[in-house]
């Protein structure tokens, strides 16, 4: 049995020495169970013994970073935290009565006839019932036009990042290339690393990934696919324009290019553009799913498999790509559970899953007005209808310096380089996940993290006057 206490000691002596530095990722803890010859458990008590210790910050699944040494003078660092933590690094929306709701729906579950059935084991396809509500829930129309899947293209996993993982898995092989933006999910990078595949950074502007960039990712070496989040990026918040997303199904289908479009939050910005699917139907998979619009515990994701141009919608299981799409899903362990489809059937046929997406728009504005207030004068991307905020921090702070002053005080950030991919250098700055924190939890945080960036520059003023 290994000391899990000896293993960090080591850890630690790599920060001591430097031969970790200062905003360093710590690899992921199967990875690093795997390099040491360790239990994956023994890892993860590794990891927490070194944040017990002060050491690393973040959270394991997004990023473990080693954290910035605490000077021996000045107040930015040196004061405990006097308040509960708040975790701004989660980013589970829960709105008023949203139990309730849930709960009401599910009581004819508990009936035995009815529990019977929703106890039995379902296929990657899921239900017809749970077909055609999924194929409703996705439909999106607006003045620039209307997208709405088949319900025969619709399989199910048991959570979004199962329908990513099935998805990467079916469109590349183990040491395949896939273009993500250069700032992606970070949870997406591990599931490259598990399945061996090489994630290609894609420099983006305003309106989104540039075609160019693409162009020559592919021309360098050839992709297996793209993945995108066209709408309400995470991190960054920016929305694909209906422009740019035209520009990116014609570029994807000159060069034979598979897309996974990943549309989790897509549900806030009722007014975006369609999806990407909507402008290259045979080949994006749409990747979706209940976690934030319902709840993350009792869950399912949503994967819409593309129709090749000449083969009927009704026979899409039976093509190359459904065929594919659900034996990867069979095979993977990654379907849904039936309880979870019959859940989310009703949840939606009784209109809960339409009552809880308008209250969290609601809240998600009312959230985004406190960073507008307490943030302002700082350089801060995010959008009115978006959960989190992409905050540029003034000099001299650094990512891995803020997120350990932010730490001492009780918040938890997430550093920027934790959704930098490959070679790729985040800018100086963190993401706040603004769902998970109570709003004036919320408020006080958004202040105090406010006053910690003014402090640092008052106290560099000072040292130079």
């Amino acid at each position: 049995m290994h000391d899990y206490r000896r293993i960090a000691d080591l850890v630690a002596a790599d920060i001591a020495s430097g031969r970790l530095r200062p905003g360093d990722r710590l690899p992921p803890q199967r990875a690093f169970a795997r390099r040491r010859g360790i239990a994956a458990s023994t890892a993860g008590r590794v990891y927490a013994e070194l944040v017990r210790r002060g050491l690393v910050v973040g959270e394991v699944g997004r990023g473990t970073f080693v954290r910035a040494a605490v000077p021996s003078s000045g107040r930015a660092l040196a004061e405990p935290a006097t308040a509960a933590p708040v975790n701004l690094e989660l980013n589970y929306p829960v709105v008023e009565g949203q139990s309730k709701l849930l709960g009401d729906a599910l009581a004819p579950m508990l009936r035995p006839d009815v529990l019977a059935e929703a106890t039995r084991t379902a296929p990657a396809t899921g239900t017809t019932q749970a077909r055609e509500a999924v194929a409703g829930l996705l439909a999106r129309q607006n003045e620039r036009g209307t997208w709405r899947p088949a319900p025969e293209q619709v399989m199910f996993t048991g959570n979004t990042r199962q329908a990513i993982a099935g998805a990467f898995a079916s469109l590349s092989r183990p040491g395949g290339r896939i273009g993500v933006e250069a700032l992606t999910y970070p949870l997406v990078k591990e599931i490259a690393e598990r399945l061996s595949i090489t994630l290609v950074p894609l420099a983006s502007d305003a309106e989104g990934i540039l075609p160019a960039a693409l162009e020559t990712a592919h021309g360098s070496a050839p992709l297996s696919a793209l993945y995108v989040q066209p709408t309400l990026h995470n991190p960054t918040s920016v929305t694909t324009t209906g422009r740019r997303r035209r520009e990116l199904a014609d570029c994807v289908r000159c060069l034979g290019l598979p897309v996974v479009e990943d549309r989790i939050w897509s549900f806030l910005h009722e007014d975006a553009p369609p999806p990407l699917a909507a402008y290259a139907p045979e080949r994006t998979y749409v990747v979706d799913g209940l976690s934030k619009r319902v709840a993350p515990g009792l869950t399912i994701g949503f994967l819409v498999v593309p129709v090749p141009g000449d083969t009927p919608v009704a026979a899409v299981d039976g093509t190359e790509g459904g065929g594919r799409i659900a034996a990867t899903l069979r095979s993977g362990g990654w379907t849904a559970s039936r309880f979870a489809l019959e859940a989310a059937v009703r949840w939606i046929d009784d209109g809960t899953v339409d009552r809880l997406v308008a209250a969290k728009r609601s809240d998600a504005a009312q959230r985004q007005r406190l960073v507008a207030e307490h943030l302002d004068g700082f350089v801060v991307r995010t959008d009115p209808h978006g959960y989190y905020a992409w905050w540029e921090l003034p000099a001299p702070w650094r990512a891995d310096t803020f997120t350990a002053a932010a730490a001492e005080r009780g918040i938890a950030i997430t550093p920027g380089p934790a959704f930098a991919v490959g070679a790729h250098t985040a800018a100086d700055a963190v993401r706040l996940g603004l769902a998970s924190a109570p709003p004036t939890a919320l408020a006080a945080a958004l202040r105090m993290l406010a006053a910690v960036a003014r402090t640092k520059q008052t106290v560099r003023k000072a040292a130079t006057d």
